[in-house]
């Protein structure tokens, strides 16, 4: 009867790390804005509930829109707004990046993080364009 050898055979370069764990890896700005464009994305989305429940207000009368405007004014309602407004301005000013990206364009190291900056200071700047625009009209 032949006998079985139960250890596993050793395995090549099993005392390298499997990858990067999130405790020791340095975050860059590429990568928080690469998060950050995910969580717009989803935002954004989230963001159509609030837009739905604006044009069933609209579609039902002076009461319903009345109820949605005393939401839409209170803390909690201009926070998710402004929230929502610097999504969509952040999710356009990367995926603009990334238009960039896709013509070979721009992808050197500190061309990256230049556009890193240039993607937060446009969705900020953007973001107080458009609520500065809508407190004056």
């Amino acid at each position: 009867m032949a006998t079985h050898n139960t250890s596993s055979p050793p395995i090549a370069g099993a005392n390298r790390p499997l990858s990067p764990h999130l405790q020791i890896y340095r975050w860059h700005l590429s990568m928080v804005i690469s998060v950050l464009h995910r969580a717009t994305g989803i935002a954004l989305a989230g963001g159509l509930l609030l837009f739905t429940w604006w044009i069933l207000a609209l579609a039902s009368g002076p009461e319903a829109y009345g109820s949605l405007r005393g939401f839409l004014n209170s803390p909690l309602g201009l926070l998710l707004l402004l929230g929502w407004t610097w999504s969509l301005f952040l999710h356009l000013a990367n995926g603009i990046r990334h238009l960039v990206w896709d013509t070979g364009a721009a992808l050197d190291l500190p061309s990256v993080k230049t556009g890193g900056v240039i993607v937060i200071a446009a969705s900020i700047l953007l973001t107080a364009a458009a609520w500065a625009a809508a407190f004056v009209l």
